[in-house]
């Protein structure tokens, strides 16, 4: 790998070469880094708190049983969730800005994970297995809503704020319908399906985290050949066009891409807000706002999944705070600032 004296760093091997944005490789280094200590420290720590020779130890089999366990099966499946759910959350959000063109798009405020919701919470009136069963009902509710705020919206738009608002009221609408479907549950139903929607990771295993990582990566891989493509829809309508872009594939096709991974993140933990809106601006603020940042908006919001996960095991155990609430607690502000700074842009 070879730097230039430009903004790039070059590699190249044979035939083949990539240009890298240099800010954003290095934003998605320190972003990796910072997540991975994260990870090493919420794998430390909760109610027994474990050393660092000693979680060697039990990630290559070598400790007593019992920590074997606790690591291996408690703590490392729960770990993953939380990143997959994050980094899909954060990559999702930072397709719907894109397209949107507006920092307040995400599947939390146009919607979608209210869709992926509804979609869980209809699961329990006809499956026994309740909110373990058919959890790619999730996106199948994801995708529907997708399809119903372009349909009320009448597409995209140039500024993004017909989308916006729809999929406010949409939301609404949405939130509703799973208030009901809550209200009308029995008792031994309507408890676990209240820790859902408020977005948990308490007790999610290899059985959740492993087809969770499967869906991620096959969406990820699709969505790779058209990354180029969306990084041109941050100019106008007209000078993407004259680009090459076919502006109605390119936008159907990533608000799919990012529905299905917003309904991914909502089967795995229920719907976590403000991650989906955070971490794409973060990202940029790090990456520069002329790159497309996708692997830092997933780094980042894996960490921010992480971090709250984490914080809610810790701050008040024995007992757990779910990591939808923490982000909640810690996203008003942050929204607050994002809406006066836009306010500040516009004077």
């Amino acid at each position: 790998m070879s730097a230039t004296r430009s903004l790039y760093l070059v590699a190249r091997y044979r035939a083949w070469s990539i240009r890298l944005p240099r800010r954003q490789f290095v934003a998605t280094l320190a972003c990796a880094a910072a997540l991975l200590a994260l990870a090493l420290a919420a794998l430390c720590l909760g109610d027994t708190r474990v050393a660092p020779p000693d979680l060697w130890r039990a990630l290559t089999g070598q400790a007593p049983g019992w920590l074997n366990f606790l690591i291996g099966q408690i703590r490392l499946p729960r770990l993953l969730a939380a990143l997959l759910v994050g980094a899909a959350l954060g990559v999702a959000g930072l397709m719907l800005q894109t397209l949107a063109r507006n920092r307040l798009a995400s599947p939390d405020m146009m919607g979608i994970n209210d869709g992926a919701s509804f979609a869980m919470a209809l699961t329990l009136l006809w499956s026994p297995a309740g909110l373990l069963g058919p959890w790619w009902l999730a996106l199948t509710g994801a995708l529907v809503t997708v399809l119903l705020i372009l349909v009320a919206a009448g597409g995209i738009g140039s500024q993004g704020y017909r989308v916006v608002v729809v999929g406010l009221a949409l939301a609404n609408l949405l939130k509703a319908g799973f208030d009901l479907v809550l209200a009308t549950l029995p008792a031994m139903h309507s408890g676990g399906l209240f820790v859902f929607s408020v977005g948990s990771l308490l007790g999610r295993g290899y059985a959740v985290a492993l087809p969770a990582a499967l869906g991620l990566l096959l969406l990820l891989g699709m969505l790779l050949p058209w990354v180029r493509t969306l990084g041109m829809l941050g100019l106008s309508d007209d000078l993407a066009r004259g680009l090459g872009v076919r502006l109605p594939r390119v936008q159907l096709a990533a608000l799919l891409i990012a529905a299905a991974m917003a309904g991914l993140a909502v089967s795995v933990a229920g719907p976590i807000g403000f991650v989906a809106i955070a971490a794409p601006i973060v990202a940029r603020a790090l990456a520069g706002p002329a790159s497309l940042p996708l692997a830092a908006a997933g780094l980042m919001g894996a960490f921010m999944v992480l971090a709250a996960d984490t914080l809610g095991r810790l701050v008040a155990a024995p007992v757990e705070i779910p990591a939808g609430v923490v982000t909640g607690m810690l996203g008003g502000p942050f929204l607050l600032w994002v809406l006066l700074g836009q306010r500040g842009r516009r004077a």
